[in-house]
């Protein structure tokens, strides 16, 4: 018990300790987050506190490796786990440091994250199998591995977008190591407890001065660091565990990133926009936006953190039935807080879903009528034969009608016009269709005619119109009359013939 004391107090003294000085660097270097748009700070605030976490921590467990106890015996008989934990989660700390001083590339940082969960399960620290004694126990074997990378990079990335409030990020991932530290002990895991002691000390010391008003940001270079140790403990507890406690509780206590996390990418897949990019509509976001001030927003979430914490605790005591029981309702007191707060609306979920369904099936209709009027055109030599192509493109693509504007070799006007057929279907208004004018040259007298095609574009399916409009298009660059075969002189007169409308425009 003395080590994990000690292992506590110096992480939260060497934190104490190295902040202030962090913060005093930092600011002479300029190291500082500046206010923008997305930011609620309005004040330069140090961006590079994890400095101070990671220092903190990593000082507090090396020398529990040189002790001559019980737990320095249990570090050195699992050295390789250690050295591969300690080592990407050092190798996480420098890219978030990189990443605060110069800026990377997100894709830069989840390829380094996808390296570091690679070698933590080659080193054996993955999840095999889920236990739950009274019911069932499901085998993952290689599926674990996927299981395991992909948990591993999702919490690392929950830690960080959860970063976005004075304490928020340190003060969840404080309660989570302790309560993982504390479940730990109750495995016999002396290691994965000494671990995470450091880390809880770490950011005891480092939260008085990132509590609001924040003197520090933690920065990528905490944040990447917390999330990649806390996902591999957590990890290890699950691995280390036949009860469903040693799986469920780090879910639970790491629960209002997690859902954060999720709702965020669902909010940005519902919105057609990238899941990393950037928005105001986290769980503090929202709840900030409701009056509610920083503190009081920090404090609810430790609040409700050390709740869910509190009631996973009571798994330890109870058969697997029961536990599971536990857990989801755990899981679901958090997606009700979420959903009090207006952070997701499912009914709007569904409803979107049902859209985006909607417009794949209309999107993949629309590319295999752009494929067969493709084929159409390929195949067409004479100028007879390319109107006929046009007309039935026109037709799959659902247009209302085509007006081919071009010149006879005296030089008249000459207008090819197609209507669609009229059919039981309400007919469409002018305000309702969208007009196109494509350019397209006439290779008989090398100048320029013209395309107008009229699109329907009900309020449901504008963005279709445009994508048919797009598709027409495209067909008219690769199709253009230029593209025939010189046979089109001698067709001319079948050309002739057609109907035409002199000197008129069908649109004018």
């Amino acid at each position: 018990m003395k080590t994990y004391l000690f292992t506590y107090c110096l992480s939260l003294l060497l934190a104490s300790a190295m902040t202030p000085i962090v913060i005093l660097w930092a600011r002479r270097r300029g190291l500082v987050d500046k206010p923008a748009a997305r930011k609620i700070h309005t004040l330069a605030i140090p961006r590079v506190g994890g400095i101070a976490i990671f220092l903190g921590a990593m000082l507090a467990i090396l020398p529990v490796l040189a002790m001559r106890n019980q737990v320095g015996a249990e570090f050195r008989e699992v050295m390789p786990q250690v050295v591969v934990l300690l080592l990407c989660s050092s190798a996480l700390f420098i890219v978030g440091l990189y990443d605060d001083l110069k800026r990377l590339r997100i894709r830069t940082k989840l390829l380094v994250q996808g390296v570091g969960a690679v070698l933590v399960c080659l080193a054996g620290v993955r999840i095999e199998e889920i236990v739950v004694r009274d019911l069932f126990t499901l085998e993952l074997g290689n599926f674990g591995i996927i299981v395991t990378i992909l948990w591993i990079i999702g919490i690392t990335n929950a830690v960080n977008l959860i970063d976005g409030l004075d304490g928020l990020a340190a003060g969840i991932s404080g309660i989570a190591s302790a309560v993982i530290a504390v479940l730990a002990l109750w495995q016999g895991n002396a290691v994965l407890a000494v671990v995470m002691l450091a880390l809880c000390g770490s950011l005891t010391g480092f939260l008085f001065f990132n509590f609001h008003p924040a003197k520090i940001f933690m920065g990528d270079s905490g944040s990447l660091f917390l999330g990649f140790i806390l996902a591999v403990s957590s990890v290890m507890t699950a691995a280390k565990s036949e009860a469903l406690v040693g799986t469920c509780l780090p879910i639970i206590v790491l629960g209002i990133p997690i859902f954060d996390t999720f709702f965020s990418v669902l909010r940005r897949y519902l919105d057609r926009r990238g899941i990393m990019s950037p928005d105001r509509g986290h769980f503090h976001h929202v709840l900030l936006k409701r009056g509610l001030k920083q503190h009081h927003v920090a404090m609810l979430a430790y609040a409700i953190t050390a709740l869910v914490s509190g009631l996973g605790f009571v798994m330890i005591w109870t058969r697997s039935t029961a536990s599971l029981l536990v857990f989801l309702l755990c899981l679901a007191l958090i997606l009700m807080v979420f959903k009090e707060i207006g952070s997701t609306s499912f009914r709007r979920a569904c409803e979107v879903i049902r859209e985006r369904a909607g417009i794949a099936y209309a999107q993949r209709m629309e590319q295999k009528s752009f494929e067969e009027a493709r084929l159409s055109f390929n195949n067409a030599e004479t100028f007879e034969q390319w109107w006929q192509s046009l007309m039935k493109a026109g037709s799959s693509l659902d247009c209302t009608s085509i007006a081919l504007s071009l010149e006879t070799r005296n030089g008249h006007p000459r207008l090819f016009v197609w209507h669609r057929e009229k059919t039981g279907i309400k007919p469409v208004g002018e305000e309702e269709l969208i007009h196109l004018r494509i350019p397209v040259r006439d290779r008989r007298k090398g100048g320029l005619g013209r395309i107008e095609v009229a699109i329907p574009a009900h309020k449901q399916s504008i963005e279709s119109a445009g994508r048919r409009g797009a598709l027409f298009t495209r067909l008219i660059e690769e199709h253009g009359l230029e593209t025939l075969a010189e046979g089109l002189k001698s067709t001319a007169k079948k050309a002739d013939e057609m109907k035409t409308i002199d000197d008129k425009l069908a649109y004018p």
